[in-house]
């Protein structure tokens, strides 16, 4: 699978990146069947995407990172899910966090540059913890239940993060917490060496098994003074640019489907017809139909994104825009899926057959935030408060 960035001074370093993504792609779809079959985390991939610095992509070049932005990061996150779905998710998180704190420049500039050196030169795998059982998706709103209280020597920190992806491998969790109680919505950097931190092994989804979405336990947890990166206005939410990584994600899940239905409908010939099955019109249809949903989700994705990269300043007005990117993409690639077992037949469901398992995976991106009622509930806010 080849897809162009768009051209600019920096295109051969882009174009490299590109290219390795694809190869570190072909080399994880090799990995992914026995990784999703055993529920493992795939730690063979991460020490692959370490060597090749791919921690570091949304990292600010003067931190000594790639500094990609919104839109390359969302061609090299389909490009790893075309491989493996889990990977790239996973992957996403960290750098989509990363590229968050280079665009704003809000955390404070010193904590910033300790983070991107331990990614850049201690390959540090870092991760938001936000979801909470009490309180469900933050993309809801809502204070956290974890609290991070100052004391004379630093933050004492307690609570308990659920859906934390990557939790057994992560060196640092990112957690939001109230702090002090206040109501105010904070960020604070946890070590994971520290005492107090545990993690949970609560994930049995059928579904992108590989993140390891397990619970992390935050028991009085002590941090320094400057672990608290940033506060923020939950009121007053700013768009989330890099949350297209979810749809890029399974986008890219969806293309190996895609590609998968059209090897078999080229290949395979029953002995009731005088060739393959894709020369039956029906099967042509279906086809058809894929590559239409297709387009229409890639088109959506980096149309928003190049919007996003280009015209800044229009950032703050464009959170129904990416709510809807969310909701097209997703259920695109859902469908994509299903058009795609339909050719197929009986033998997608075989446990020996990807596409089931591409079925599994897609299928969890209706529920990552923000989930389909509320992009409509938003959306339909957007203009009738306007």
């Amino acid at each position: 699978m080849t897809i162009a960035f768009v051209q600019s001074t920096e295109s051969k370093i882009q174009q490299n990146l590109l290219k390795q993504a694809e190869e570190l792609a072909e080399t994880f779809r090799e990995r992914s069947a026995e990784i999703d079959a055993q529920g493992k985390f795939p730690f063979e991939n991460f020490e692959d995407l370490k060597q090749k610095g791919f921690l570091a992509l949304t990292v600010p070049i003067e931190y000594g990172g790639h500094g990609i932005n919104l839109y390359e990061y969302l061609k090299i996150q389909e490009i790893i899910a075309n491989g493996d779905g889990p990977t790239a998710l996973s992957l996403g998180w960290q750098l989509g966090v990363i590229l968050e704190a280079a665009e704003s420049r809000n955390w404070n500039e010193e904590s910033f540059a300790k983070i991107c050196d331990l990614i850049v030169n201690q390959k540090a795998l870092i991760n938001l913890a936000q979801s909470e059982r009490a309180t469900g998706s933050p993309s809801r709103g809502g204070v956290p239940t974890t609290t991070a209280i100052k004391e004379k020597d630093g933050w004492r920190v307690n609570g308990a993060k659920a859906f934390t992806s990557m939790a057994i491998a992560l060196d640092y969790s990112i957690v939001s917490v109230d702090v002090n109680q206040t109501g105010t919505k904070g960020y604070i950097l946890i070590d994971h060496k520290l005492d107090g931190v545990q993690i949970k092994e609560t994930w049995d989804s059928v579904s992108m098994r590989g993140t390891k979405s397990d619970d992390l336990i935050l028991d009085q947890v002590l941090v320094p003074e400057d672990a608290l990166l940033v506060e923020e206005d939950i009121k007053k939410p700013s768009p989330k640019g890099w949350y297209l990584q979810i749809p890029a994600v399974y986008i890219g899940i969806a293309t190996s489907a895609r590609d998968y239905a059209i090897k078999f409908a080229s290949e395979y010939s029953p002995t009731t017809l005088p060739g393959p099955i894709k020369d039956v019109p029906e099967v042509r249809r279906k086809i058809g139909e894929i590559e239409l949903e297709l387009f229409n989700a890639r088109e959506v994705l980096y149309s928003v994104a190049r919007k996003w990269v280009e015209q800044p300043e229009q950032r703050g007005n464009m959170g129904a825009e990416l709510a809807a990117v969310k909701h097209i993409a997703t259920n695109s690639a859902n469908k994509i899926v299903d058009l795609a077992m339909r050719i197929v037949g009986a033998r997608s469901l075989s446990a020996q057959n990807p596409l089931q398992r591409y079925f599994r995976d897609v299928r969890a991106g209706l529920h990552n935030p923000p989930t389909d009622d509320t992009i409509v509930y938003s959306l339909a806010k957007s203009v009738l408060d306007d």
